[in-house]
């Protein structure tokens, strides 16, 4: 496996780095890079941008805006029928919220820290494409996770890809009483 792994990297095709543990020696995570994709033809890329673009053209900003938020209002139902209620425990709302995400293909998972707090992590985004030409798809998102999990919980965004980093990692916690 090293040595196959060894030639897709030095044709470029590969990358990987290495992420620490709570015990142990560091795990090599491998990725596929932009120069993979090639090999992977996918027109559902290409089309999210061309609709993104002609929406953008045809209605605006707004009809656009207008669009992310219908878009955002049917995932937001869609996800309040399947996510326990605000007084769930937060740990099934977030292990929920990951089910779903993983149903939509973006191989979702998700980790309690130390502190109590938890991570969602995403190594593959569903709508990555779209989200260059528009990054408020993005910011719905977000948006999205924020209410279906509760007002009493804050939810930031730690990594990004389109930042260039090679998963979203979303830090999940309570908020305190005041």
């Amino acid at each position: 496996m090293r040595q196959h792994l060894a030639l897709l990297e030095e044709e470029g095709l590969v990358e990987y780095g290495d992420e620490r543990g709570p015990v142990g020696r560091p795990a090599r995570v491998w990725q596929l890079t932009p120069k993979a994709s090639e090999h992977f033809p996918d027109a559902h890329a290409s089309l999210a941008i061309e609709l993104v673009e002609a929406v953008r053209e045809t209605f605006g900003d707004k009809g656009l805006k207008d669009l992310l938020a219908v878009r955002s209002q049917r995932r937001l139902e869609l996800y309040r029928a399947r996510m326990p209620g605000p007084d769930a425990p937060l740990e099934r709302r977030v292990s929920t919220l990951a089910a779903l995400r993983r149903e939509s293909g973006n191989l979702a998972e998700w980790a309690q820290e130390a502190d109590g707090g938890f991570l969602l992590i995403e190594n593959h985004c569903t709508i990555a494409a779209a989200s260059q030409v528009c990054p408020a798809i993005c910011g719905e998102e977000l948006g999205l996770w924020r209410t279906v999990l509760g007002g009493n919980v804050s939810v930031d965004m730690t990594e990004h890809m389109l930042d260039g980093d090679r998963r979203c990692v979303f830090r999940i916690r309570e908020r305190s009483p005041r």
